[in-house]
């Protein structure tokens, strides 16, 4: 089962969507621009909230653990 975090390397505000980008083998920059289209459409506050208790509940990785296992 995948283990969602957040991910310092690549990072631009929390590392959320860098995490994501990282576990989904995608581009961090697509994420990010859903999460703002996402934030229009719900009308901020929801999306603002959820970013917000994903930064505090997530954990925080300082490298990819994809890569930790391919280097071993």
């Amino acid at each position: 089962m995948k283990r969602i975090y957040r991910l310092e390397e690549g990072k631009k505000v929390a590392g959320i969507c860098s995490g994501l980008g990282d576990l989904y083998s995608m581009d961090a920059n697509i994420i990010r621009v859903a999460v703002v289209f996402l934030c229009v459409a719900t009308g901020i506050a929801p999306t603002v909230i959820a970013y917000l208790a994903a930064w505090y509940l997530l954990p925080l990785e300082t490298t990819s653990p994809k890569k930790a296992e391919e280097k071993k």
